[in-house]
Order: C-alpha cells, then structure tokens, then sequence
C-alpha cells in the first residue's frame, strides 16, 4: 500500500468541481492545498458547469495526454425555445444515439472542423414541459452544449443548454468526489494530527485511472532499463493480456501491479505468444521514477 507522500506525488484526488470557478483554477486550488508542486485536470469543464473533476499530482500529471481519452458521464437539462412532442423527443434520443458529428463551439481549444464522435446511451430522465433533463455516456471530447443545439435544428426547434453536471469520468464516479473544502480538512487532518484516514480515502493511486487499457508487466530486472530510456524489447516481459492490437496504446506494469509507463505496442499478443525476441512496444511516457529497481535485464518470459 502506497505511503500519503507516494500517493500526493503519484496520485489522483477527484474534485466535487463547484460551478463558477475554470477547471484549472480548481486544480491550482486543489495543489495549493496539498501543497504538491503540479496539478493537472483531466477534462476540462466549463466555468458554469459542476461535477467530477479528476485532478493529477506530481508525477501524475505526466500522464495526463493518455487518460484524457477516457468515457465521459453527463447529466443535463436542455430546454427547447417552441413545444417539443414525446415523439420528437423520442426520435431525437435514437437519432444521436451511436456515432455523431459536432463541429466544437467558438472558444474551443480545438479546431473548428467536423469530427466523428460516439453517444454510447442517451436517456431522458424527466420532461418539465419545453424542458428535459437527460443522461448522456459519450466519448472523451464530445461537446454536450452542441449535442443540445444539433438536437435543435435537427427539429426546427431551437434548444440550449441549461445546466450541466459530470457525473463520471471513467472509473471515478459522483461517489469517489470531494469538495475542496472537504479536501483541505482532511489535509489539515494529517498534517497537523497525524490521522491519514480520510485523507487516505480521497487520495488514488494513477492505477486506478488505467483500468481500461491492456496492459504488459516486465520482470522486475528490466523495469530499471526502461525507465532509463531503453525501448520494451521481448526479454524483459513476464506477461502479457490477450486481445493487444499493433499500434494500440498500452500500460506497462511492474509485477507487483505498478505503473511503468505507456508505449504503443509494436507486436499483437499473438506475435509475443511466438517471439522470443525483438521490441514489443515503443516506450510515449515513463511514469515510475528511475532507480526503484535494480539496473539489470533478464532473459526470461513467462506467456500469459
């Protein structure tokens, strides 16, 4: 189990994000009061939007380019300028429900081009008259204030976004969340009293984060090297998941259950089940600092 001072400077604490303050304000809060050296967010949300707000720290913040792609969870009211019929709406949910096309809104730290993006479910919760509370599960990168205004023309019935809340960030959910205030009290628990308890509750270790992606674990004499700069080659693997695809981004785990670092496969698992040689994967970001383990390689593998 990881120490409080291992977790704050590889850790992830999900802020309960209030509405009025930017994303990066909340996570320069968030540092302050943990007095950690860097803080990053994964997703960033409007200044009046509120909810789920993952916050990296230290060394975490490395991987943030990676995790950026995980699922996002929305909660949300639209309301529509004329009458809307439970037909309409009905048709709506289905039509933009799958993959969709946005152009991002003026203001987007993206270009303005169409792309191609996927609504895993869309469900209405409630109708108030013109206006409907909803529950959206989309791809990372999806603009739910656009969904509102394309479900709009879509029916010659003019819609905006009221209100939006993020209920959950891949695995980090409403549950896993705390207020900053909440967050500075148990901070101020450990620091001044000595009781880790709550603090310890809020804090994740960056494994959480990775459960999505297949994963590689090296033996523990090759972790070291890779660290160090040297590329995943055969030798250095203890085992690996099924299913790995050529060029799929994956985690590289140490076998106590780790993270390593993230590299983009370079062989399927069907070519490491008969390789014995030649590199696996190329090495985008190491996470773990060098000299945990030992500087040697080994030669053995084990297939998973």
């Amino acid at each position: 189990m990881s120490n409080i001072e291992e977790l704050l400077n590889l850790g992830i604490v999900v802020i309960n994000k209030p509405r009025g303050p930017s994303s990066h304000q909340v996570a320069e809060w968030a540092r302050n009061i943990l007095e950690v050296k860097k803080a990053g967010h994964l997703g960033t949300l409007d200044p009046d939007v509120s909810g789920v707000l993952p916050v990296l720290l230290g060394r975490a913040t490395n991987a943030t380019s990676f995790l950026m792609k995980h699922d996002k969870e929305y909660v949300g009211i639209m309301k529509f300028d004329g009458e809307i019929s439970e037909t309409d709406i009905d048709r709506l949910f289905k039509e933009f429900t799958g993959e969709i096309w946005q152009i991002p809104p003026v203001g987007a730290a993206v270009a303005r081009r169409k792309r191609k993006r996927v609504i895993y479910s869309l469900e209405l919760l409630e109708r108030n008259g013109k206006e409907i509370l909803f529950d959206v599960k989309c791809e990372a990168g999806t603009y739910i204030r656009t969904l509102a205004e394309d479900m709009g023309k879509r029916v010659r019935n003019k819609a905006k976004l009221t209100e939006l809340r993020r209920i959950n960030v891949g695995s980090f959910n409403e549950n896993n969340a705390v207020s900053l205030q909440g967050l500075s009290d148990a901070y101020w628990f450990w620091k001044e009293k000595g009781n880790e308890k709550k603090l310890r509750e809020l804090l994740h270790p960056i494994e959480d984060a990775i459960k999505n992606f297949k994963k590689v674990w090296l033996f523990d004499t090759a972790i070291n090297a890779v660290c160090s700069g040297a590329q995943l080659m055969m030798p250095g693997i203890a085992k690996f998941e099924e299913g790995i695809g050529i060029g799929e981004t994956i985690v590289i785990m140490s076998q106590k259950g780790e993270l390593v670092a993230f590299g983009e496969a370079k062989m399927s698992s069907k070519e490491m089940q008969i390789n014995e040689k030649g590199q696996a994967a190329k090495i985008e970001r190491v996470i773990m600092e060098r000299g945990k383990y030992p500087r040697s390689w080994a030669s053995k593998r084990n297939k998973n």
